[in-house]
């Protein structure tokens, strides 16, 4: 059932990709572009100009959603549309600002589902007032059942599972996997999957806000079992942090992340990390505002009921190379 499911979503995920490709190179009665987001450029659609709020729960400090806005920016800068960007890393503060995006009669919704319950309401006032909403980045099994259109983002269950069979099928025996925000769906979910791949399993929480904190939690885990032999991590700041707790501990144990940045990616390269599973963020951030402006001007649904995968990408020595290149310019 899951690999019919997953070959449904990869189609989907073609299907989309060549729908987006389409729309950037046509641009019917585009004018030529004054500014924009990082790495817009080209022309701008001459449709009406529309509001679109994201929010999402990103956390101080987290580069991570640098990408997301970043893609954001480049698709609004395109699609002549005002991007009102914000976060909270709590659900109450989410709801919150999704409430008062709806409240404001924005045109269209992107919203991340991280505290799923806590959020419902509000993203229901915004399918209730009309208010076309897209899922992305977490929400993947609830943004159906919550009303919204569409969903992009990576299969975390699939990504983490993934990850556990790679590093069972390497060598790997007793595992670490270092959840950064306690009571995250998407969190969590990855961390089943590597238990599924890799049995031997074992979860620790940390305050990813403070790297300093991590780093002795992730010490002190690793002293106190010499076993562990290979450390997941959720994020790129987190990898960073594990590899300075290994060094630390004078533990043989590898690094595996999700996510990259501009030192994971050098990392790899260096042969310090064995490998990313990237969600590409960029490109939610950027399907996430360009599926509203599609559906906006066309009401085109892309995935045909089915969330667009971003991911699991798999970023290890054999394809660092180039993207090296692109962490350093914040779009992987």
């Amino acid at each position: 059932m899951r690999g019919a499911r997953t070959k449904w979503r990869l189609a989907a995920a073609l299907a989309a990709s060549a729908l987006a490709l389409a729309a950037c190179s046509s641009g019917g009665g585009a004018q030529e572009e004054e500014g924009g987001g990082e790495g817009g450029g080209g022309q701008v659609a001459s449709n009406e100009r529309f509001t679109v709020a994201m929010v999402t729960h990103e956390a101080p400090g987290d580069a991570f959603w640098d990408k997301i806005r970043n893609g954001a920016e480049t698709a609004a800068a395109k699609d002549n549309i005002e991007l009102n960007y914000s976060n909270d890393n709590t659900g109450p503060g989410q709801a919150s600002k999704i409430q008062a995006a709806v409240d404001s009669g924005v045109d269209g919704l992107a919203v991340t589902m991280a505290f799923t319950e806590a959020v419902r309401p509000a993203i229901q006032a915004a399918v209730d007032a009309g208010i076309p909403v897209v899922g992305f980045n977490q929400g993947i099994d609830q943004y159906e059942d919550y009303g919204a259109l569409m969903y992009f983002g990576s299969d975390e269950a699939l990504a983490g599972e993934t990850a556990g069979t790679r590093i069972t099928e390497s060598g790997g025996n007793k595992v670490l996997c270092v959840i950064q925000e306690q009571g995250s769906v998407a969190l969590e979910t990855r961390c089943g999957g590597v238990k599924r791949g890799a049995p031997n399993t074992t979860n620790v929480n940390v305050n990813g806000t403070d790297i300093a904190s991590v780093t002795s939690t992730i010490t002190a885990s690793l002293q106190q079992d010499p076993s562990i032999s290979y450390i997941v991590t959720l994020g790129a700041p987190i990898a960073m942090a594990a590899l300075d707790a290994v060094d630390q501990a004078s533990s043989q144990a590898k690094v595996v992340t999700f996510d990259l940045s501009p030192e994971v990616a050098q990392a790899i390269e260096d042969g310090r990390i064995e490998f990313s599973i990237d969600q590409q963020p960029f490109v939610q951030g950027y399907e996430a505002i360009d599926s509203l402006w599609l559906y906006l001007t066309n009401r085109n649904d892309m995935g045909g009921g089915l969330p667009v995968l971003t991911g699991p990408s798999f970023v290890d020595d054999t394809n660092i190379g180039p993207i090296v290149e692109y962490a350093n310019n914040n779009t992987r």
